[in-house]
């Protein structure tokens, strides 16, 4: 039960982490129409920001200055770069947010190195945030951060425990994720503020009647978009680890999540960050193949069969293909996406 238990807490905080990269992406294809794909980059520049940044002032002071200083440097790009390209339609917008994230790797590199940058978390995210206790005689139990060594272990051989800890990381992930979500949805159906954003993007005319600047509300969308991938980036740079290759990780599946949850939907980025955190992650951890899967059932399989390739294949091999494989059926059986809604 505890194996249950903590497999899908990790996937839960893995979706929570694709959800913070995906929200900016979604924030600026549904206010702008802008399929930014240099998103990643700005994740990957968060987490070498914060990492400079924490080395002078700390860690909780880069948690907000490493975004503040990411969704700037948004807010430029598209004030000096992306603007100048908007007119000309949607394969621009792509083609120059592409080029950027190339200029962003290229720069990261020359600055902090091809290495891996050691990001360590504060003392207080250390170490397990709870503790499951798996006793064969007293049965499952909980102990804030990590348990004593005399609970992990039973003087009676035939007693049975097991503990699993919960990284502190990974709860404060969670915690931020889900912070991010109630905040951006406040902002946005809630505030003045995020009336005046929607009404910008179908009514740009009427909005700038009512003596607002769109272009500033753009830039700003823009800024805020890439902030959060700042953010997501501090956070799992510190979590997981910060290199280069960060972006190129996780680049490609937010895409997937953004789609697979509908366009420019907030809710069905959610839902679809957290299906396939929680479906890769179950994929890792119940590592069967068929010919093992046949095995445990008590079937028998020819010579022929178990030698084969394609039997021995475990679920932890497909995991990385799972993402793409939702993606595929989605756009076969539901197009818009699972929360999108069908244009036309």
């Amino acid at each position: 039960m505890e194996f249950f238990i903590i497999s899908m807490l990790n996937g839960l905080s893995y979706g929570l982490l694709l959800f913070m990269l995906s929200s900016g992406l979604t924030l600026i294809f549904s206010m702008m129409g802008v399929l930014n794909f240099a998103h990643a980059s700005f994740y990957m520049l968060g987490a070498y920001v914060g990492y400079t940044v924490s080395r002078f002032v700390g860690f909780w002071p880069a948690l907000v200055l490493a975004p503040l200083v990411v969704g700037v440097l948004g807010a430029l790009f598209e004030r000096l770069c992306l603007r100048r390209v908007h007119k000309f339609g949607h394969v621009p917008e792509l083609l120059i947010t592409f080029g950027l994230s190339y200029v962003i790797i290229e720069l990261v590199q020359l600055i902090w190195g091809r290495i891996a940058l050691e990001f360590r978390p504060p003392e207080s995210l250390q170490g397990p945030a709870f503790t499951l206790i798996n006793d064969s005689v007293k049965g499952l139990s909980l102990r804030w951060g990590a348990a004593p060594a005399e609970l992990c272990s039973a003087a009676d051989t035939a007693i049975r425990v097991v503990c699993s800890p919960f990284p502190a990381t990974r709860g404060f992930m969670m915690l931020v994720a889900l912070v991010m979500l109630g905040s951006t949805w406040l902002l946005l159906t809630r505030t003045r503020i995020g009336l005046v954003i929607q009404a910008a993007l179908t009514h740009p005319q009427a909005v700038e009647s009512l003596g607002h600047n769109v272009p500033r509300i753009f830039m700003l969308v823009f800024g805020a978009g890439a902030a959060l991938a700042g953010l997501a980036g501090v956070i799992g740079g510190s979590t997981f680890l910060t290199e280069p290759a960060m972006a190129a990780t996780v680049g490609s599946v937010i895409f997937v999540v953004v789609v697979v949850g509908g366009m420019g939907s907030l809710s069905g980025a959610f839902l679809a960050s957290v299906l396939i955190g929680v479906i890769q992650t179950f994929a890792v951890a119940f590592d069967y193949s068929l010919a093992s899967l046949a095995q445990h059932l008590g079937l028998s399989l020819s010579p022929q069969l178990q030698n084969n390739s394609y039997v021995k294949l475990t679920l932890s091999q497909v995991a990385p293909i799972l993402p793409y494989l939702f993606l595929v059926l989605i756009l076969i059986f539901r197009p818009q996406g699972l929360l999108g809604k069908r244009e036309g």
